[in-house]
């Protein structure tokens, strides 16, 4: 058996399979299966995972129907033999020392999960935020204070190397858009020790078409609820982290208004309302938290005026981000 399962879901990538698939296979560490699930690709995505499979048999190749992301990569697990797990997303790309990188560290330090830092990728460039290597040994509160911070642990299930076993009873829920964010809290509750780099070895392309794009529709409200749900298990764990789980779910109440705002979104009128309510009642904890930024506070001024002049914010701070990015 291999000691590592990579598994990538595909579909539509035709454009981008390649890439991803051989530097998968030019990994230093060797000794892992690659499972490619195709997840009803309608592109040539399919046949080339058969290509793949054809050249290295450490390729395996699963064809189903479509069912979307989470699906495919619970197909992955499903048959994944290896003591660990790794996903990559078909449209990235990883550095070819990753998972020896990962591997070393969860064997080293006896972890139940590793990470790495991620760079992103636009059409012209790279946008690598640091070159410093720091490796930190987090506790399970420590790392779930961590992902609610948005700081040394992030909920993107790339990036990481998982003991096999934390996927027992956890599977991805079929048709969110913000899959991995529903499990990490599971998973992290289930990790006596995290091991964490700030090397940056997983590349991650910002597709203009991307699945998580501008677009506006009922599945964006998802990221309210994989938070919300988060909430309840932190909540039930460490009591203690109260403060942090409700400025995480405040934050994920700003995305869904910014992205209605930015998609110039006219439906769902109920439920912005509802947004706003919620934001209304945390004025006073937002405005006084520290860790909310200058220009989270500016936004939540802006929404005490108007809806307009709030929108009008969220499309400046968008499209300053966008031409940044450029």
């Amino acid at each position: 058996m291999p000691k590592i399962s990579i598994i990538v879901p595909v579909y539509n990538v035709e454009k981008y399979l390649e890439k991803c698939v051989r530097s998968i296979l030019a990994q230093t560490f060797t000794d892992f299966e690659l499972i490619l699930v195709d997840d009803g690709s309608p592109d040539s995505s399919g046949a080339m995972c058969d290509q793949f499979a054809e050249q290295d048999q450490r390729v395996k190749v699963i064809h189903k129907e479509n069912g979307g992301l989470s699906d495919a990569r619970n197909a992955g697990i499903e048959i994944a033999t290896g003591e660990y797990l790794g996903f990559v997303d078909s449209d990235d790309y990883i550095a070819d020392d990753m998972y020896e990188t990962l591997y070393n560290q969860i064997v080293t330090y006896e972890a139940e999960l590793a990470t790495v830092g991620m760079i992103d990728v636009y059409e012209n460039r790279e946008s690598r935020l640091t070159d410093k290597k720091e490796i930190k040994i987090l506790s399970q509160n420590e790392a779930i204070q961590a992902v609610l911070d948005s700081t040394d642990v992030y909920a993107y299930a790339v990036n990481k190397l998982y003991k096999k076993e934390l996927f027992n009873k956890v599977r991805y829920p079929k048709g969110k858009i913000v899959e991995d964010a529903f499990i990490i809290i599971e998973l992290l509750l289930q990790c006596q020790k995290i091991v964490t780099n700030t090397e940056q070895k997983y590349y991650y392309y910002r597709r203009a078409d991307s699945i998580t794009g501008l677009s506006f529709s009922e599945k964006n409200f998802d990221v309210i609820e994989a938070w919300e749900h988060n909430g309840v298990l932190v909540d039930n764990s460490y009591p203690e982290l109260a403060e942090s789980v409700h400025r995480r779910i405040c934050w994920a109440y700003f995305d869904v208004l910014d992205k209605m705002a930015i998609s110039n979104e006219k439906n769902f009128n109920e439920q912005r309302e509802s947004i706003k309510r919620f934001l209304y009642s945390n004025f006073t904890f937002v405005m006084k938290n520290h860790v909310f930024t200058k220009g989270r506070k500016l936004s939540m001024l802006a929404l005490r005026v108007n809806d307009s002049c709030y929108n009008a914010l969220a499309k400046f701070k968008y499209n300053h981000l966008t031409k940044k990015n450029d």
